[in-house]
């Protein structure tokens, strides 16, 4: 069984995702930790509710981001983590957590890359008038949603509503990233 850990700062509708995956045997492993850096996040009481480690932290406590980076690899090796899954975690992976879990780390992002990276792409995408939306579950390294992709779906969209976009998507996300993580193991 493979260890997983779950990088979140919101509500963790993909970190459910993946637990309930584990929880019901779709995939052959567990989730060993959930990294947050938002003490209160909605998303650590769904941890509470699997059972599941946690590991919060807040960047302010620390002096740099290497630092806490370094906490982050001490927590992860102390699980014997095999794979990273970025769920909603609104920071940029850094050079310390890349150079010990490179080729481990992967990411869900709500666009088709490499169009509308960051954390504004669906707001983006609508302004642009985007009629296929889509999601895409990619390594991390050190560009913005630059890794490469390993998998996408797309819908088609004609409205201007960004939070019906995120609601469609979300769906799509949750069945992706289960799929793609158990391709991964």
């Amino acid at each position: 069984m493979k260890n997983l850990a779950i990088f979140a700062s919101g509500t963790g509708t993909n970190f459910t995702a993946i637990a309930a995956a584990c929880a019901r045997k779709e995939l052959d492993a567990q989730v060993a930790l959930l990294v947050c850096d938002k003490p209160g996040a909605p998303v650590l009481q769904r941890a509470r509710e699997f059972g599941v480690e946690t590991f919060v932290f807040n960047p302010k406590e620390y002096p740099d981001k290497a630092a806490y980076e370094a906490e982050i690899v001490r927590r992860l090796d102390s699980k014997g983590i095999d794979l990273v899954c970025l769920a909603g975690y609104m920071r940029i992976v850094g050079e310390t957590l890349l150079g010990a879990y490179d080729g481990r780390i992967i990411n869900v992002h709500p666009s088709l890359l490499p169009a509308f990276k960051g954390a504004n792409a669906v707001e983006e995408a609508v302004a642009y008038g985007v009629k296929v939306y889509g999601i895409t579950i990619h390594w991390v390294n050190a560009d913005l949603d630059g890794g490469k992709i390993i998998a996408q779906r797309a819908f088609p969209y004609e409205g201007s509503d960004p939070a019906e976009v995120h609601r469609i998507g979300q769906k799509i996300e949750h069945e992706l990233y289960v799929q793609t993580i158990k391709q991964l193991l």
